[in-house]
């Protein structure tokens, strides 16, 4: 059975996040400033120190000092001592750099079919009509076997819509230029924010967010997220996506002795704003499901009410540092945090939340019945690892030594359906699903004699060939000669087409 995870202390009382209770999700919350993001950092050391992997997103740029031991400033030996903590040891933590950009960590990329079209369509912020019609090019594409895995195919796809509107109308439903001027528009925007880069192949694989290093301690999946921030809808789309793909990749587990993976969900806010009915509902679906995979989900923000009274309810370790409370939104905001933790009658909870310290906060973890623990006001221990941001040059040394640099740095462009669509405008004949389906086969041998030796040595804990990755990240992509659908996960799912990953 795993250690408990010392979070805080107050007086000589230790506040425990148990780690077969740690995938019951939880909740870092607090006004800027307050320490949120040294509480994230001492629960992501602490699940890597017991062997869970961690991925979570530096939105500020500062976490990269985790994969380094810390350095005993006067702050930090302070709360040392006052802690009475005197065998306290600095320590890094194993460390993997991603970025959606590809500038300070290895590129993260998914197809277009994976994402799907609910996804899509909140990314490219698209109406309930504009939707459907996205809905259709997506059907076109699965009854054609087209592969969509850029958005180049994604703007083929479209085009091939617009062109052959009546006879797809008659057959799939309303099809107007509007509808799909709209959304090539989107598609545009989206490449200015960097959407490009994003979509594509090779496809991120989950494994590779799920290793330990020689000694048994998780990686820390650390996302560059100062820049993706600034595209807020791709931010909070792609974490998403990435939720929901573990949630359809991973096998059931039950609640086993520690996690599989913990996902911090920084900056929670921007995955709720606005989100159509539809996208929230499936959103509590994955986060309510997903414990059972062995995934605990932790959801960092600013203010409590800006996750659902739904999802909230489902978050039973909790963190609470100081709220300010200067307007009426902000007081019904302390008065609703406070009424979410079990009550301590030595504690005014109300109250104390709008006096905590920095570093200070009220803390509530379950106990070994699954019920939440009496509210505490305790001091958050420092994380043991550096705090800060490393040097550029430093990160580059982290990503060149990782056991999956080389794998993902060169993007690969196989035919697709912008390939198949430009030679059918052409007058030549396109290849069938069969043909298609022939030639990924070949595509993948390829790749063997051609990638397979740009990876110097095989991830410790990584079960899959780099070929093999590729391969799945293929046939969650392509309609194959028997008919397949499109495979999408929970969150890309159209109506009415059959999820090959639930047969």
């Amino acid at each position: 059975m795993p250690d408990p995870l010392l979070v805080a202390k107050t007086g000589d009382l230790d506040l425990l996040l148990l780690p077969k209770l740690a995938n019951r999700h939880g909740l870092v919350a607090g006004a800027t400033g307050t320490g949120k993001t040294v509480t994230l950092q001492r629960l992501a050391q602490e699940f890597s120190r017991i062997g869970v992997p961690v991925f979570l997103a530096d939105v500020k740029g500062d976490l990269s000092g985790m994969g380094r031991p810390g350095t005993p400033k006067p702050p930090i030996a302070a709360r040392l001592e006052k802690l009475g903590m005197k065998d306290f040891a600095y320590a890094g933590s194993p460390v993997a750099f991603w970025d959606v950009f590809g500038e300070q960590g290895h590129p993260v990329r998914a197809t277009i079919s994976e994402m799907g079209p609910l996804l899509l369509g909140t990314l490219l912020n698209l109406n309930e009509t504009q939707r459907g019609v996205l809905s259709i090019a997506f059907k076109m594409a699965d009854d054609n076997g087209l592969l969509l895995l850029d958005l180049k195919d994604l703007r083929a796809i479209l085009t091939y819509v617009s062109e052959n509107a009546k006879t797809i109308t008659a057959k799939y439903g309303n099809v107007s230029a509007a509808s799909v001027g709209a959304i090539q528009r989107g598609i545009l925007r989206l490449e200015t924010q960097g959407g490009d880069k994003f979509f594509g192949e090779p496809a991120l694989d989950l494994m590779d967010l799920i290793q330990t290093d020689a000694n048994g301690r998780g990686v820390v999946n650390i996302l560059a997220a100062d820049k993706l921030l600034q595209a807020p809808q791709l931010y909070a789309t792609f974490l998403l996506w990435l939720l929901a793909e573990l949630f359809e990749e991973l096998p059931e587990i039950g609640d086993p002795d520690k996690p599989k993976l913990v996902f911090f969900f920084d900056e929670a806010h921007l995955l709720f704003d606005e989100a159509p009915k539809e996208l929230l509902t499936k959103i509590e679906q994955v986060v309510r499901l997903v414990r059972s995979k062995g995934v605990g989900v932790y959801f960092v923000t600013q203010n409590p009410l800006d996750v659902p009274d739904t999802v909230l309810g489902q978050l039973g370790n909790r963190v609470q540092h100081a709220l300010r409370a200067f307007t009426p939104r902000d007081k019904k905001a302390v008065k609703a945090a406070a009424e979410t933790f079990r009550p301590n009658p030595a504690l005014d909870t109300e109250r104390a939340i709008t006096e905590l310290a920095v570093g200070e906060a009220l803390v509530s973890f379950l106990d070994e019945k699954g019920t939440p623990g009496i509210v505490e006001r305790a001091l958050v221990i420092p994380p043991p690892g550096q705090l800060g941001p490393i040097t550029p040059e430093e990160r580059a040394a982290v990503i060149k030594q990782s056991v999956v640099y080389g794998h993902y740095e060169k993007m690969i462009d196989r035919e697709s359906a912008y390939e198949i669509l430009q030679r059918r405008a052409a007058g030549e004949d396109a290849p069938t699903p069969e043909k298609t389906a022939d030639a990924k086969r070949a595509d993948f041998e390829k790749t063997r004699e051609v990638e397979e030796p740009k990876v110097a040595k095989p991830p410790a804990k990584r079960t899959d060939s780099m070929v093999e990755a590729f391969g799945k990240s293929a046939a969650r992509s392509v309609g194959s000669s028997i008919g397949r659908q499109i495979v999408r996960g929970i969150l890309g799912i159209i109506s009415g087409v059959i999820n090959d990953k639930k047969k």
